[in-house]
């Protein structure tokens, strides 16, 4: 067993899969799940988005919810790349005979925009991008996007919220089981974090804190984060290789 006893934060059924990984290297964690997905009720605007989405050059999917439920919505193979932020997502969209690019190094919006295939989509006159979200974010991709000369449109599948915890629940945890590191996947999931710590956040931030990308590094920082790991990926070798090689805790 290393000295790592982390808490995981994605919802349930993704950190029950990165638990199992991680201590498949002998790494100790606690699940307590700070993101819930809802589904948004289906509208007459996103079905017209999918009868025509022949209207766009590529189409952006930047999270695994937003591949299922769009795959969901789909009437038939669409003929344009399609693109994802992250491997995971990617593989939820292959595996139902996708063309899906991604970049093979970094899960962020950054990395995703150096991706050749997406330049080659976009470089064409009045080029036309989709991106399929939950409620709110990538705001950076879209306009970086537009700063290579594409217009952009989104369309909302999903909305995401913190579950209901009584108060004090995180520090309890942290307490109880010894925790000595945090894990999250996204920024939602950093904001409810700290929205959970309440009162205890100035003692949370004495803990690592593991984050998928330089942008949620950034807000961590900025919040008063003392130990900011950016693991430039969400997935579970990204958050390995990162254990490894900030310095391991005591027991």
């Amino acid at each position: 067993m290393t000295g790592w006893r982390v808490l995981l934060t994605r919802p349930t059924e993704e950190s029950a899969a990165l638990a199992a990984t991680l201590s498949e290297s002998a790494i100790f964690s606690s699940s307590l799940p700070l993101l819930e997905i809802e589904e948004l009720p289906a509208t007459a605007e996103q079905q017209a988005v999918f009868r025509h989405l022949d209207r766009y050059c590529a189409v952006i999917t930047v999270s695994k919810p937003a591949a299922r439920f769009a795959l969901q919505r789909l009437d038939q193979a669409p003929s344009q790349p399609w693109f994802s932020v992250g491997a995971a997502t990617a593989q939820v969209l292959a595996e139902h005979g996708l063309d899906v690019s991604y970049p093979p190094d970094g899960d962020d919006s950054e990395a995703l925009l150096d991706l050749p295939q997406l330049r080659d989509a976009i470089a064409r006159p009045n080029a036309r991008v989709l991106i399929l979200r939950g409620e709110g974010g990538r705001e950076l991709l879209a306009e970086r996007l537009r700063d290579l000369g594409a217009s952009v449109d989104y369309l909302e599948l999903y909305r995401r919220f913190l579950p209901a915890y009584a108060a004090g629940t995180l520090m309890q945890r942290i307490q109880v089981e010894r925790l000595n590191g945090l894990v999250v996947s996204s920024g939602q999931g950093f904001l409810h974090l700290q929205a959970l710590a309440g009162p205890d956040w100035p003692q949370v931030t004495q803990l690592p804190l593991f984050v998928p990308s330089p942008r949620v590094a950034e807000m961590a920082r900025a919040a008063g984060a003392s130990k900011v790991v950016d693991c430039r990926g969400a997935n579970a070798a990204a958050l390995l290789v990162a254990l490894r090689s900030f310095a391991e805790p005591t027991l």
